[in-house]
């Protein structure tokens, strides 16, 4: 059964958003009748991204962990890819996978050897591109978890603390963004790969990261303006 391959990796991903944001939205109570649209669309939002920010931190936790082996596989994919960069990340998102292999930590460090036929600071263990990812791995998920725990059960947690610590949280994760997408672009690192797969493979997936976080902050401080958390049931 363990060597059953039901899922690949694109679809591991997806699943865990859909299950883990799920989840979250089934535990919320009915909105009030005076609920306003922001507020309808803020909560599933912050879920979906906090959910996304979590299943990424534990991967660049794995590209801490298991930078050697992310080495090695970088320079395997550069010789079995080169010039064809795209295929490698298709063929590791279409990857299949047995139930054991989702909770193999190789098989998501894989995600960063492939990115790095992009972008080889993330194989380099000296570069910002992997410290900041090892450190946004190390200390986003408690926070991610405690605005998710905040949407949801918002008796359960201070707004002082929520507030504090997710507009620290999602600042530093934009933050990091905007550096880490300035020095790909200062240190040209699009150099021969085409437009269309340095937009789709490295601005789409890091502006995820740009769009979201700006949301967080304006809910942190709506709470620290009301000391509530009622910015989730009606907006700002």
């Amino acid at each position: 059964m363990s060597s059953l391959k039901i899922l690949n990796v694109g679809c591991a991903i997806a699943l865990w958003l859909v299950l883990t944001t799920s989840l979250f939205l089934s535990q919320l109570p009915p909105p009030p009748s005076k609920a306003t649209t922001s507020s309808t669309i803020l909560v599933p939002c912050l879920l979906f991204f906090n959910n996304l920010n979590i299943f990424i931190a534990m991967c660049e936790i794995c590209l801490g962990m298991n930078i050697g082996y992310i080495q090695r596989d970088y320079l395997n994919l550069r010789e079995t890819y080169k010039g064809n960069e795209w295929d490698a990340c298709v063929a590791y998102l279409t990857m299949p996978l047995t139930i054991g292999q989702l909770f193999d930590s190789k098989v998501w460090s894989r995600m960063w050897s492939t990115y790095s036929l992009y972008d080889p600071s993330y194989q380099n263990r000296e570069s910002f591109g992997f410290f900041i990812d090892f450190g946004n791995g190390m200390s986003t998920i408690p926070p991610s978890l405690l605005i998710n725990v905040a949407i949801v059960w918002p008796d359960k947690v201070s707004p002082l603390w929520v507030g504090c610590i997710g507009l620290a949280m999602y600042w530093q994760v934009m933050y990091g963004t905007i550096i880490y997408l300035l020095s790909f672009v200062y240190n040209r690192r699009y150099v021969g790969k085409s437009m269309l797969e340095v937009c789709l493979f490295v601005g789409f997936s890091n502006s995820l990261w740009m769009i979201f976080p700006p949301m967080g902050m304006h809910a942190c401080v709506c709470i620290l303006r009301d000391g509530s958390m009622d910015v989730f049931r009606r907006g700002a």
